[in-house]
């Protein structure tokens, strides 16, 4: 029969992926399209509404380009994100936990000795991390590689300014005692990007746009799980009400608050600075716990 009805058409587009050869690849399009089609009948969704969510679609492609990923922020504050990273990445005592990677990681940032200051001329404070890349056990992991990256003091990722020239992001590893350090600038609150589809979404939805402060780290060791996660400013404002839902307690630390002086490294620092200790948990991956 050619006359489908809205009562059996999902179950003749269902069977349409009967010979999908990819059990995986069949078993998430069948939800998928079960999902879809549930959401249509119960909101009774108009033609004008379908087409709005279309164009909207469309203007979130239109949006992307190799420095702003309008996706990852549509997944992130609709809490997809999040959603996906508590399924993916359970974690056991004493591991780092992961959050959003978020739309603004670049790859290839500069490899930097440990101790660097990986933002050089950047406006904001100055602000020293420090601590160590340890198993959940406690054991030292040398050669651990932070991959990091944050806003300036002024609540701006480098690849929002003109020039495209990477600014307070860098690669630094841990020394042989699993130990590292690194100075950067203590990051602030900042919205999301407004001026697209995103948000629009977030206005009518009542919403504000803000993100708590915080300075993203993507941790990997050879044998380690890698994690990506933040940390973030205790204090913010924000914190309850992150605009991607990516606060995690155990991510929440104390940025210390010091006068101009000697800071720990021996450096002397002519203005107020902050500092952070922080030590990072990272579990064995499963091909090496099996050998």
């Amino acid at each position: 029969m050619l006359n489908r009805t809205e009562k059996d058409l999902t179950e003749v587009v269902l069977a349409r992926l009967d010979d999908a050869p990819d059990a995986r690849f069949r078993q998430v399009m069948t939800k998928l399209i079960t999902h879809l089609h549930d959401f249509v009948r119960e909101t009774g969704l108009t033609e004008a509404e379908w087409q709005s969510a279309i164009r909207f679609l469309t203007a979130t492609g239109q949006k992307c380009d190799e420095n702003r990923q309008e996706f990852i922020l549509l997944s992130d504050t609709l809490g997809l994100s999040m959603l996906v990273d508590a399924i993916n990445h359970r974690k056991p005592t004493g591991a780092t936990e992961t959050t959003v990677l978020g739309p603004f990681h670049v790859a290839g940032a500069p490899e930097l000795p440990n101790g660097a200051n990986i933002a050089e001329d950047v406006p904001g404070e100055p602000v020293y991390f420090s601590g160590k890349v340890m198993s959940p056990n406690g054991k030292p992991i040398p050669g651990a590689t932070l991959d990091i990256w944050s806003t300036d003091g002024e609540g701006q990722y480098d690849v929002q300014r003109p020039g495209g020239k990477m600014r307070a992001r860098g690669r630094i590893k841990s020394d042989a005692n699993g130990r590292y350090a690194f100075w950067t600038i203590k990051p602030v609150s900042y919205p999301v990007p407004t001026d697209g589809p995103v948000g629009e979404m977030l206005l009518k939805m009542g919403r504000h746009p803000y993100r708590p402060a915080h300075t993203h780290m993507i941790l990997s060791a050879p044998g380690y799980e890698p994690v990506a996660t933040h940390l973030f400013v205790k204090g913010d404002p924000h914190l309850e009400s992150d605009a991607v839902f990516a606060v995690k307690e155990s991510l929440v630390v104390d940025f210390v608050s010091h006068e101009p002086g000697v800071a720990p490294d021996g450096r002397d620092v002519e203005r107020t600075w902050w500092s952070v200790h922080y030590d990072f948990g990272l579990v064995e991956a499963a091909s090496s716990v099996a050998k």
